[in-house]
């Protein structure tokens, strides 16, 4: 009896750890040189079916939407929020009370920075995300990037 419930317990604890590293969004992060001080950074989102993240500019009350945080760089200068290029759909959901704006499948994030002079540096920071489907959504994610301006 005692190798019976060791047992479940090491199968329940193996379903609640792979439960625990269900990741259905995959980021690339990449760098392309515009002119001497300017790049243009973007941010790729490739999501699983039938997965979704959420717009930048989701209303207050609803699911966490996408965040990008850049670590200070006296080098560089960013301005505005990046451009979002995906097919952005919106739909009322009751759970939350307001109209989601959403991406599924494929989304981009692009971001131009201007650099102070001509100069290598790198921009890091962190992509903050939540990701649902329609019956469970996962707790918000944060994920790192550092991209070479060379």
């Amino acid at each position: 009896m005692k190798k019976f419930t060791l047992f479940l317990a090491l199968i329940s604890t193996t379903f609640v750890a792979v439960a625990q590293l269900k990741d259905p969004v995959q980021w690339s992060f990449t760098s392309v040189k515009k002119s001497d001080k300017v790049y243009e950074i973007t941010f790729t989102a490739t999501i699983e079916k039938p997965w979704h993240i959420y717009s930048q500019s989701t209303p207050k009350g609803g699911p966490v939407p996408t965040k990008i945080v850049y670590k200070t760089n006296p080098l560089a200068t960013i301005t505005g929020t990046p451009k979002e290029n995906g097919t952005l759909k919106t739909k009322h959901e009751e759970v939350f009370g307001v109209d989601v704006k959403y991406f599924d499948n494929k989304v981009s994030f692009v971001q131009n920075i201007n650099l102070k002079s001509p100069v290598k540096t790198n921009i890091a920071g962190t992509v903050e995300y939540m990701v649902c489907n329609d019956s469970e959504c996962l707790p918000p994610k944060k994920v790192s990037f550092d991209l070479k301006l060379q």
